[in-house]
């Protein structure tokens, strides 16, 4: 542990009342922090202009943390069920008590097969600590169930991995000094607030903004060009520009052979894809794609920002494939202002080892469940391919009954009388509602951590500004008080959350500069492959994939239809619409829906729906509609809108189940099936139909 971090328990300030933290939440920017302390109490949260990615600009959710961590509905005590499985009905109980008797209950279940315990945790604090140290310990040991946390990105990280060698690619900071922006399945606006600062002042200085989302949303407004081509066809729109870029020439032959693998087959692929045959695929004119081309092509310095949204569809990974071989197709990673983003957390050295001491298995090998699959995880019965049914659940950082998809499965599982579980939590969430115990978990006002970004490529501690609530603890000292009711005396059990922040980055990071300003940057060069020197097996961007290959895969990008496509198959013809799921403006996920401020701002939940499908189903614009499939039914309110594509329908989310008028959310509908690659899931690629309903009482 390097002696220049120098942690103290007690909280330094900026000030005698603003102390230095960092958004914990599941967006690019993670922001620096300042929190005004007056008399022990949080009154205001911005962001801090020392730290120049934040500039002192929050987005409206986290601006409203205090009225978040006070909120009155805040879970303060431990609680106990106290009727039946669902009812609301719970006691406080004490932490003796709750600790005593959930170490019972795991103890009973591990004594016959710990790999009946399931953790269930994603993205509720991006921090390392909170997020993923003492858990991991904690369960490693006990010898549960992995959990393979795939519920947002994994198609698009194994896209990236298998052509540009990891999450990696340009500095957010040089989109300023690009040319030719294109913002690919991202509705920055909302999402990436402070790219959006970035690509705003490269159009003052002349820049073009090309907006590529299946929904005409806030940033597309801003943007000089909007493709909204159907959802999950990117990867054909990413092989016709290929096309074009090689019958017209506009490629950077001398970076192709230097410094790329596989052009020659990626070339034969992309000549099968001519503009008129991608238009027929996306449902955008072929003159369109054509015009982009040519100015992907001719355009220096290009960058593109793509996001996550894209990769939600039966073919993801492939699209992110494709997407991301076009920089060194032109050569764009020549210049800093050129290449690609989707994530920069690949570049920072955490020792997760270190942190989740996965040798606590000793030698064990458990099963691994994926995070996607819950619904039907919780209903399968023991089997020898399965293994043991799930007997217990604990959930920390996550809300699966609102955000995994098919959520009337997994409601039905959490139902199951012989399920026992252990909800880590702030509110009384749709899953905590099924829980046999909730516990009072700090927010990020109230414990230390640790952050990296998937956005910029600084490293940011988080302070604690005031004391932990009521009887609230930080998830790191549940598990660790966890592990001393079940006998665990591995020292590392013993290790603070100071601690584990050193832990966190160790000596690879300039502990003594994170500890004087709360922030601290990688040393990273500002165009890392202008000459190469990609993190792939070739040390070059793989066009082909030797290693996906070897999986008995395409080893080259390719289109792959949606699971789901309106016409293609009997089981899909009463499902006429697409339908995805994009987040709504003033929530993350589910956790800001439970705020009075940002729930008002929101409104109720919507479906956007074009005129021309709204019409022939005497759907008006305010009215009550029923969404349906074959998995479930959601009812909300239709919002009439060119936003929407003709064909395509957008449910807004993720409101809670109990805000919906039937008493689900929109991913009553969304299926389990999972992505080509990285077993993701498929929220975008969904067929439903929508009706109106004339009495909803």
């Amino acid at each position: 542990m390097p002696d220049n971090w120098n942690l103290t328990p007690i909280s330094p300030t900026v000030s005698p009342l603003q102390v230095r933290g960092a958004c914990p939440h599941d967006c690019p920017d993670t922001c620096a922090l300042l929190t005004t302390v007056e008399g022990g109490v949080a009154t205001r949260v911005q962001g801090n202009p020392a730290h120049a990615h934040t500039a002192g600009v929050l987005c409206a959710k986290v601006a409203r943390y205090p009225e978040r961590t006070y909120h009155p509905e805040r879970i303060l005590s431990p609680l106990k069920r106290s009727g039946a499985k669902g009812s609301g009905q719970f006691v406080p109980v004490g932490w003796d008590e709750a600790l005593a008797d959930i170490a019972a209950r795991l103890q009973a279940i591990a004594t016959r097969d710990a790999q009946a315990i399931l953790p269930y945790s994603y993205a509720g604090t991006m921090g390392l600590v909170q997020g993923e140290s003492m858990d991991r310990r904690f369960f490693h040991r006990l010898g549960a169930s992995l959990l393979e946390r795939t519920i947002c990105s994994t198609a698009g990280t194994e896209g990236l991995v298998h052509t540009l060698g990891g999450k990696v690619g340009m500095k957010v900071e040089f989109f300023a000094e690009a040319q030719l922006i294109l913002i690919w399945g991202s509705n920055s606006i909302t999402s990436n607030l402070h790219f959006w600062r970035y690509a705003q002042q490269a159009k003052r200085q002349g820049a073009k903004l090309v907006c590529i989302d299946p929904r005409r949303s806030e940033t597309a407004d801003k943007c000089h060009e909007h493709l909204a081509l159907r959802p999950g066809t990117d990867a054909a729109l990413a092989l016709a520009l290929m096309h074009e870029l090689t019958v017209h020439d506009w490629l950077d032959h001398d970076y192709i052979a230097r410094y790329t693998l596989g052009w020659e087959a990626l070339r034969e692929r992309a000549l099968q894809w001519p503009p008129e045959r991608a238009a027929d695929v996306c449902g955008v004119p072929a003159a369109q794609i054509r015009a982009l081309a040519r100015d992907y092509g001719t355009l220096r310095p290009a960058a593109i920002r793509l996001n996550y949204g894209m990769q939600r569809v039966r073919g993801g990974g492939n699209a992110t494939r494709a997407v991301a071989c076009l920089p060194a197709l032109v050569g764009a990673w020549r210049q800093r202002a050129g290449g690609l983003l989707l994530s920069s957390s690949g570049y920072f050295p955490v020792q997760r080892a270190q942190l989740q001491r996965p040798e606590l298995l000793a030698g064990r090998q458990p099963r691994s469940l994926n995070m996607a699959t819950l619904g039907n995880d919780l209903l399968r019965p023991a089997s020898a391919d399965f293994g043991p049914r799930v007997e217990a659940l604990v959930v920390y950082n996550s809300n699966p009954a609102a955000v995994a998809p098919e959520s009337g499965k997994v409601v039905q599982g959490l139902a199951r009388p012989d399920l026992f579980t252990v909800v880590l939590e702030h509110f009384r969430t749709d899953t905590a509602d099924w829980a046999d115990y909730i516990l009072p978990a700090t927010t990020q006002l109230e414990h230390w951590d640790v952050h990296l970004s998937y956005g910029h490529t600084d490293v940011l501690l988080n302070r604690p500004a005031i004391a932990p609530l009521g009887q609230a603890r930080s998830n790191a000292q549940i598990f660790r008080d966890l592990a001393a009711r079940m006998g665990f005396t591995e020292p590392c059990f013993a290790d603070s959350d100071e601690a584990l922040c050193r832990q966190a980055f160790g000596a690879a990071v300039d502990g003594a500069l994170l500890d004087a300003q709360g922030f601290a940057p990688l040393h990273l060069p500002d165009a890392p492959f202008a000459q190469g020197g990609f993190p792939t097996p070739s040390g070059r961007c793989e066009f082909f994939s030797a290693r996906l290959a070897q999986q008995g895969l395409d080893g080259l990008p390719d289109h792959l239809p949606n699971h789901e496509t309106p016409g293609a198959a009997p089981q899909h013809a009463p499902y006429p619409l697409a339908m995805i799921s994009p987040p709504a403006r003033n929530f993350l996920n589910s956790t800001f829906v439970n705020v009075p401020s940002l729930r008002a701002a929101e409104g109720r939940p919507l479906l956007e729906i074009h005129p021309d499908d709204a019409q022939p189903r005497g759907i008006e614009d305010g009215a009550v509609v029923r969404v349906f499939n074959a998995r479930g039914s959601y009812m909300c309110h239709a919002a009439l809108s060119t936003r929407a594509r003709p064909g395509v329908v957008h449910g807004l989310g993720i409101w809670w189940r109990k805000d919906g008028l039937n008493g689900t959310n929109v991913n009553e509908l969304t299926s389990q099936a999972l992505t080509d690659l990285g077993a993701g899931p498929t929220f975008y690629d969904c067929l439903v139909e929508v009706e109106a309903v004339a009495d909803c009482s």
